[in-house]
Parts: C-alpha cells; structure tokens; sequence
C-alpha cells in the first residue's frame, strides 16, 4: 500500500500490519530514528519495578521521527520530488519536517492554532511551510492542499507504514527487557500505541500492553471498549494539557488497538502535570504532558493495572520553557 494512500477506508476490515512489517521499519531507520535507552528508574515501587523508554532523546523530542521517516522513504522518487504534506498537533509536523529536510523534500504541515510555539518553531527551522487552522479541520486543510497542490500526504498515525515505523519502539523494548510483564503507552491518534502493542505481543506474548489517555479525551477508551470509532468534539478533546493527544482513533488503528491491546485506562488533569515533575526529579527528563500520561498512570492506577516489570513510554519532550517551570 502506498504512503500516499489512508489506510481503513471503505468500509472494509482494515489490514494489521505484523512483526516482519516493523523489523523492516527498524532496518529503514537506521541512522535517522535514536535507539533510545530503557532507563531502569529506583524512584518505582519495588513491586513493580520500572523502567522508562525515553523517546523524548530522539533528534526531534518525540517518537513520531519513526512513523514520518518509515512513510516518508517508502514513497516513490517520483512521489517524493514533488514534496509531501501532513497534518499534526505539532510532533509529527516536526519529525516529517526534519525527515524531510534530511532527504531533500519540500514539507508542508498544517497544525492547529494553540499548538506550543516551541513545535511550531522546530518545523519552520526544519525548513517545512507552516500552515495554521483550527483544530477540528486541520485534516480536511491538509487533504485540502494535498489535491490542490498533488502532494502525498503523510498522516500522523493512519498508515501501515507509520504505524510499523512507531512500532520499532515497542521492538526496542522486547529486544532489551523480554520479560517485561507491562507496557504503558500514550494514545490519541492510535499510531504509537498500535505498533507498540504489534511488537511486544508477537515477542514477549504473555506482556500486557495498556494505552493511556487524559480523561478530558477520552474517546479512545471509549471506542475501544464498544467497538465503535465514539470521535469527540475538537472543544472536548481542546481541554486536556496533553495538547499532543487530542487527535481521535481511526478505523485501522481501533482494529490494532482491539486484537493487541489490553486495556485502555485514563488520567486526570493534575495527575498529568505531577508526572512532568516527578519524571524531572526523579528521572532528570524533560517530558510534555502528552509524554507524562503513562507514567501518570503507572502512579495512580496501580489497582487498574497488572503488577509485575512496567515500562512506560515517554513519547516526547518538547513543551514551551514557561510551561515546564511552572510544572516543575
């Protein structure tokens, strides 16, 4: 399937992408996306050690740099020459921009309005044109341009190909801790948590994979639990800090998320930003809210979740300075 092309249209059963799909992401990204360390973290409760995956270390603050590079070198030279467009909360704006700039293709990205300055700023540096609009048309802006112009588009999380390259994450992990019994990971779109779960359960089958989410957007427990896409209002979702997950399940990641997720639980508004300061004292990371949740919940939700070896997924890092003061 092209890059070029959304996956879960149609109406039909979306296609899973498998294990094979992510070790050859791993292979593709080799001298572009970090292999970012598992941190063993002291300050875990000794019944449920923890360890952390900091993808708040790669070059772009945020595992998104694994999904844009995956997509963005499976397009055609062709396709690639005439440059690429996206839509993004800002994280994917800026891994595709970066992805972009290091193989020498033109980006557009629309991002909505409020989107922290410091992602707005990183995928401009990048060389990428920026694009605002409102939150609950940013997608159809970007659609938008891509006929107008006849760019391909690359989307945040609504591809096999993206889905695979986050994945690599979740097989970074299997690699260096295979008996990890939990793995907490953020979910808004369903990318990450998609091709994390695709990983660890094809390696390590007997872990449990839980999504997280901030409970003023919580529409991805709630599809996940029904069955059905339950997409909230961009004025719900706009509430939550986590300005990186207010972004909702598409039909192909919901299929992901029900064959190989576990749970999907939530957090609240002041847990979120207690986790960005206990993750800056007690594991000397930068994390953004959107990146804290998990963590969140591994501090909160112990009586909703397995016990046993937790990693948790911090997904990025990148935040206004004024914001991370006043959290900190």
């Amino acid at each position: 399937m092209s890059a070029a092309t959304i996956g879960g249209q149609n109406g039909a059963m979306p296609e899973l992408i498998t294990i094979d799909d992510v070790r050859s992401a791993a292979e593709l990204l080799r001298g572009t996306a970090v292999r970012t360390p598992l941190l063993p973290c002291l300050a875990g409760d000794p019944d449920r050690p923890l360890w952390i995956k900091p993808e708040s270390l790669q070059p772009t603050g945020a595992f998104k740099i694994r999904g844009a590079t995956n997509a963005l070198l499976r397009l055609t030279k062709q396709e690639r020459e005439r440059g690429v467009v996206t839509h993004s909360s800002g994280n994917h704006a800026q891994a595709l921009a970066y992805a972009a700039k290091v193989t020498g293709v033109p980006a557009v990205v629309v991002v909505p309005y409020g989107t922290p300055q410091t992602k707005i700023d990183a995928a401009r540096r990048h060389g990428a044109e920026i694009v605002q609009c409102e939150l609950a048309v940013r997608q159809e802006t970007a659609e938008a341009i891509s006929r107008e112009r006849g760019l391909p588009m690359v989307p945040p999380y609504d591809h096999p190909h993206v889905i695979a390259g986050q994945g690599t994450a979740g097989l970074e992990i299997a690699e260096d801790l295979p008996e990890v019994e939990l793995v907490l990971v953020p979910v808004s779109g369903g990318g990450l948590l998609s091709g994390v779960a695709t990983a660890i359960k094809a390696l390590c089958p007997a872990a449990k994979v839980v999504g997280v989410e901030p409970e003023l957007a919580a529409d991805a427990q709630a599809s996940y639990r029904s069955g059905v896409l339950d997409r909230w209002s961009a004025e719900q979702r706009g509430r939550t800090i986590a300005d990186g997950l207010r972004s909702y399940l598409s039909e192909l990641t919901l299929a992901h998320l029900r064959a190989r997720v576990d749970d999907i639980v939530t957090v609240t508004e002041d847990e979120i930003t207690s986790a960005v300061g206990w993750l800056a004292h007690n594991a000397r990371l930068v994390a953004e809210p959107s990146g804290a949740v998990p963590l969140a919940a591994y501090l909160n939700r112990a009586d909703e979740l397995p016990r046993g070896r937790t990693v948790v997924v911090v997904s990025g890092g990148n935040m206004d300075a004024e914001l991370f003061a006043k959290l900190v």
